[in-house]
């Protein structure tokens, strides 16, 4: 219980009964009345603490230089998960679907991005299938139909960070006419059977989107996907070559190759240095004092020098 809580602060770190949560950390209080959630940043970022709050104007944030954690109240601590600097709020209407906006984090600088309606920027994100599962175990976990909730992406990983229950995406005509053929779908199939409802069977997300117009009931094209490379290019010049001679792997140490599993070799001195070595082996294989594995390579050889003699 949180009489019996233990915390001690250090610097860069604060132990609660005995687990240690190290700076960068998330300080959120217990209570989901209570939107004041603190980051707190360890000295070597420059320490301070990043205040969030419900949207005052255009602050969602602000940042402090107190370091030292709150010491009234209860809270739930949580490792800090850097994202790209969005959040992405995900709004549910029954298991099957699902429709997602980016905003700008609070975390990132404080400031609230606004339209020219005074109203927050969101932007349209496109959901992965695991996104779309953990959507889908969101809405049936909390037996919430209508439902939003936060996900951080962070580290190639999707994470819920808040559920907010009964919640409606801000401005959006098609959530809303979604939204309500669905929400009207469920209700006539529960009530339709019961008072004799003529009800035709909706319809179902994989029929093909037909339309009435003027000439008739159409297919209506919903988007069209193209990826499109302009043929305008210089093809890049490439040239391969398997070395096993001595002197390729003297000059592989000599620029610490082996430290890293690799080289690249772009200034002009160590451009010559290859040259001198394929000139080398090209004299070698004329003078027959080559081994038959070099004299095989004759050809790359030729090619090499003819590239470094451009």
């Amino acid at each position: 219980s949180p009489t019996e809580s233990n915390l001690v602060e250090g610097e860069d770190h604060v132990e609660v009964n005995g687990v240690v949560f190290n700076k960068p950390f998330v300080e959120k209080p217990v209570s989901a009345e209570d939107h004041n959630i603190y980051i707190y940043y360890p000295t070597s970022a420059g320490g301070g603490s990043q205040r969030l709050f419900r949207k005052i104007g255009s602050r969602s944030s602000v940042y402090f230089s107190e370091s030292r954690v709150r010491k009234t109240g209860s809270y739930i601590y949580e490792d800090f998960m850097p994202t790209d600097g969005t959040d992405v709020k995900v709004y549910t209407v029954g298991p099957d679907y699902a429709h997602a906006e980016a905003r700008k984090s609070p975390a990132l600088d404080g400031k609230v991005e606004r339209d020219r309606d005074g109203k927050e920027v969101r932007y349209p994100v496109i959901l992965s299938h695991q996104e779309k599962l953990i959507a889908r175990k969101v809405c049936t976990a909390f037996k919430q139909t209508v439902c939003g909730f936060d996900l951080l992406r962070a580290n190639g990983k999707s994470y819920v960070c808040d559920v907010n229950g009964f919640s409606f995406v801000k401005n959006s005509s098609k959530y809303y006419h979604d939204c309500a053929r669905i929400l009207g779908n469920m209700v006539l199939r529960e009530l339709a059977p019961a008072f004799h409802i003529p009800w035709a069977m909706p319809f179902q997300l994989d029929d093909p989107p037909i339309v009435p117009t003027t000439l008739g009931k159409m297919m209506e094209l919903r988007c069209l996907v193209a990826v499109i490379r302009h043929g305008d290019r210089t093809p890049k010049q490439k040239m391969k070559m398997e070395v096993r001679h001595s002197k390729f792997f003297e000059l592989f140490a000599k620029y610490e190759g082996f430290k890293d599993g690799h080289v690249k070799l772009k200034k002009p001195k160590q451009l010559q240095e290859i040259l001198d070595i394929a000139r080398g082996l090209l004299v070698e294989i004329e003078q027959h004092k080559a081994d038959p594995e070099i004299e095989e390579k004759k050809g790359k050889l030729e090619q090499l020098k003819g590239v470094l003699e451009m």
